[in-house]
């Protein structure tokens, strides 16, 4: 049987003011339930980071070019970026691809809150389908194929 682990890390100071005052105001702006959102998109961004740097070391420009293809599909990085581009990324570019907030970005949602609300609630759709996790996380071909699901009562009303 498979053993579960985390996908993130907690951080190491638990009761570091600083940090707490910067991610307390990250769950106010993207309308996040938890920390744990927040440590989640570090973690991804942490491995992202890791690659890049170890890219840099082996000056593989063919694994460099696939890793920097995949942050341009997943709308993380322009066209023409490079590995110093992957470095300097931060938590709040991976929270602001979330569907949560690029479903309040698109005004189907008055706030962010209320669109974890309507996509726990099922009245967002992916091309059609119904989807229900405010992280899943929109590639740049999907952003423009967020809308209403097609039975959802809220899509009358508007």
């Amino acid at each position: 049987m498979r053993k579960i682990k985390k996908k993130f890390k907690k951080p190491i100071k638990p009761w570091d003011k600083e940090r707490m005052g910067k991610e307390s105001i990250l769950l106010k702006t993207f309308g996040l339930r938890r920390k744990h959102e927040i440590w989640k998109a570090e973690s991804i961004l942490r491995s992202f980071r890791r690659r890049a740097r170890d890219l840099a070391t082996r000056r593989d420009k063919t694994q460099e070019r696939v890793l920097l293809d995949k942050l341009y599909k997943m709308g993380l990085l322009g066209k023409n970026a490079d590995l110093d581009d992957v470095l300097s990324l931060t938590g709040e570019n991976l929270l602001e691809r979330r569907l949560q907030t690029i479903v309040f970005k698109k005004k189907i949602a008055n706030t962010p809150k209320q669109a974890r609300q309507f996509i726990t609630h099922g009245h967002i759709a992916i091309e059609g389908r119904r989807t229900i996790y405010p992280s899943f996380s929109v590639t740049r071909e999907l952003e423009n194929k967020i809308s209403y699901y097609e039975n959802s009562p809220i899509k009358k009303e508007k």
